[in-house]
Formats: structure tokens, sequence, C-alpha cells
């Protein structure tokens, strides 16, 4: 069976996490749930938010925390391995101070990596997108940023679903990719 490249996409609280989880369980393979945080046990509610997280995977997953490493770990994985990114806005938050030509280069080597990626590889992306415009330059970055890199992403991604209000809709079957 060819391997595949999924994007669940959608807004906070909507439940692609749960929706991406599912798909891994159904993918039949070894499942690496790849976390992209980083971890602050000083911050009480973002643990709160991890450990939800971690309660709701099977014991047989494995776990890696790549707060930045993304394309080495795309690059190890197995075709017996489907990995679960979750997720891309957490990862950019964690490069968003690297000036433009290194964030073009980074986002370059990732897609790259994506593409030659032996394994399953399904990925979870927040839309920031839907509201205003951030009245400063960090957010404005940050949303531009994390809508290439989704649309990007998206455009080699087979099937695209967006999750929202608890429901996941198959953008590759209803919608109509860009030119």
């Amino acid at each position: 069976m060819p391997r595949q490249i999924i994007l669940v996409t959608g807004p906070a609280r909507s439940g692609k996490s749960e929706w991406a989880e599912h798909l891994a369980t159904q993918s039949g393979k070894s499942v690496v749930y790849v976390a992209t945080s980083q971890v602050d046990p000083a911050d009480r509610e973002w643990q709160a938010r991890i450990e939800t997280h971690c309660l709701r995977r099977p014991s047989d997953w494995t776990t890696l925390h790549v707060p930045i490493e993304l394309s080495a770990t795309l690059r190890s994985a197995t075709p017996a391995d489907c990995l679960l990114v979750d997720s891309l806005g957490t990862w950019l938050t964690n490069l968003l101070e690297d000036d433009e030509a290194t964030w073009q280069e980074t986002l370059r080597v990732l897609l790259q990596s994506l593409i030659n990626a032996s394994a399953d590889v399904i990925l979870v992306a927040e839309e920031a997108g839907w509201g205003v415009v951030p009245a400063y330059p960090i957010g404005r970055t940050f949303r531009d940023r994390l809508g290439m890199l989704t649309r990007q992403v998206g455009a080699i991604a087979s099937p695209v679903y967006l999750v929202t209000g608890g429901h996941a809709l198959n953008l590759s079957q209803i919608g109509t990719p860009l030119p």
C-alpha cells in the first residue's frame, strides 16, 4: 500500500487532534506521536493540555518530543511507521524568531523531507488566519507563516481534512485545489 501524507487542520478545540489520532489508529501501522511542544513545568495550563493529549493515546504508541528537528524525524521514519505530528503551529512557534531567509530554508527542508518520507505522516495544523489581522509584528509573522506552511503541506497531502464543530470534512473530496 502506498504511503500517505494527510493534513488535518481546523480551529482551536475543534477535534482535529482526535480526528488525527483516529486516522493513525486506522493506519494499522506502528504509531509514533511526534509532539512539537516545548515542555514547561511552570505553565500548569499548558501541562494540563499535554496531559489530556497523553491520556487519549493508546499505550502502544511511541511518543517523541520534537520541538525543532521535525525534518530529521521525518527522514528517520520507516515504512512500518505512521507519524502523527501534533502540531505544525506549535512547531512554527518554536522557530518564530528565525529571520525570513532561515525560515524559508527550514520550510524548504521540511517540505522535501515530507515528500521523501517513507512513513505515513499525519500532520495537525491550526487555522490561525480566520480572524482579525494581529496588531503586532510577531503575531502577523506567525499567522502568515502558518498560513503558507499549511497551504504548502496541503498541496502535497491527500487527503486534507478540515475539522470544525466536531465534524471532519474531507476537503480533497469536496474541494478544488488551487492552481
